[in-house]
């Protein structure tokens, strides 16, 4: 073989082991690619089952890549086109400066916005990322798009059951201090004060467990009646009758009316039909009829009592049935000394009343 022959061999050694070892580098590339596939894949199934949207954009805002649709708009939609084809005029504005901000001082920086697509207004914790290549000069943007509308919903709802909070309060204290100052105008002594101001706050407590069990939407009146006269039902001496619909008290009066159904039941159990083991009270209730207001009557009646005395002055009780449910319900109130038994006729306007859920 011939010197020039062993060259060519040698070269086709050469070229061979070139070949081996380009396949080699090939077959290595490939599967790190596939793998990077594969984590991209992943990747990319994480953020559409997600609220998050990544995306980037060159420096004139146009979009060169994206994880989700967004706004309504499908992917192949949005890549190619600027900020200014993509958003909604009204957030707009301040999404580009914020971005414009971003690529001239190179610094990342965040904002809460607010953007209408096809379902409504919607909240947006954006972050905005300056894109840097291998020389460290700023190409573009790097931005992820959190979807926060139920966390600022849930923010805005829990401001409003504070203010809420606060007005109840602020109502509840004036109740209790009027029923404080009336309580302690009507008593002789500090002990019978705090006998008779105890029982009214428990009264005042027991119709607004009724209205937090029904998140203060209202309260059923039969719950109500059945909550202030519980002591007296728990005997078992039926002495209580109670009867009369379904019907739903707003707030306010669950909490009045309560309030009456405690003096009621408290003046029966001291000078009325609960005061004697033969007596007997019948509450019931129903719409009336014919007056086209849809109005709600409520009446208390006592019978086989004491004989009822001729009332002197008015108490405490009396200003809380008559003149508290007028105020504050603009309620009809019509209290009866009959000498058989005391007779209370309440006429409640059918704007206390809640149409039933």
């Amino acid at each position: 073989m011939s010197g020039a022959d062993d060259t060519d061999l040698a070269k086709l050694q050469e070229l061979q082991t070139q070949c081996r070892q380009l396949e080699s580098q090939v077959s290595a590339q490939t599967w790190e690619l596939n793998v990077l596939r594969a984590r991209f894949a992943r990747y990319e199934t994480a953020l559409r089952g997600s609220q998050v949207t990544v995306y980037t954009q060159d420096r004139d805002l146009r979009y060169t890549s994206i994880s989700n649709p967004m706004l309504g708009r499908s992917i192949d939609d949005i890549l190619g086109r600027t900020d200014e084809e993509i958003l909604p005029p009204d957030g707009a504005a301040t999404i580009i400066a914020l971005k414009r901000e971003a690529l001239a001082s190179g610094q990342p920086t965040r904002a809460e916005v607010a953007l209408d697509d096809a379902s409504g207004a919607r909240w947006h914790d954006l972050h905005i990322e300056p894109l840097r290549n291998d020389a460290g000069d700023i190409v573009g943007l790097t931005c992820a798009s959190i979807d926060v509308t139920e966390r600022k919903e849930g923010e805005a709802h829990l401001r409003l059951l504070l203010r809420e909070l606060t007005h109840r309060s602020k109502n509840l204290l004036a109740v209790i201090q009027a029923m404080a100052r009336q309580t302690a105008r009507h008593v002789g002594s500090i002990d019978g004060f705090l006998n008779q101001f105890s029982a009214r706050l428990q009264a005042l407590a027991a119709s607004h467990d009724l209205l937090v069990r029904e998140s203060w939407y209202g309260a059923s009146l039969r719950e109500l009646v059945r909550s202030q006269l519980a002591r007296h039902i728990e005997r078992g001496a039926g002495q209580i009758a109670i009867d009369g619909p379904a019907v739903a008290l707003k707030p306010e009066a669950a909490q009045s009316l309560g309030l009456a159904l405690h003096e009621l039941a408290s003046n029966a159990e001291k000078y009325g039909a609960l005061s004697v083991p033969g007596g007997r009270v019948s509450v019931s209730w129903g719409r009336r009829d014919g007056a086209g207001d849809n109005a709600l009557e409520f009446d208390w009646c006592e019978q086989l009592g004491p004989k009822v005395k001729v009332r002197r002055k008015k108490g405490f009780g009396s200003m809380v049935i008559e003149r508290n449910l007028a105020r504050a319900l603009d309620a009809q109130v019509n209290m009866d000394f009959d000498p058989d038994g005391l007779r209370c006729h309440i006429v409640i306007p059918a704007s206390q009343i809640l149409a039933a859920r």
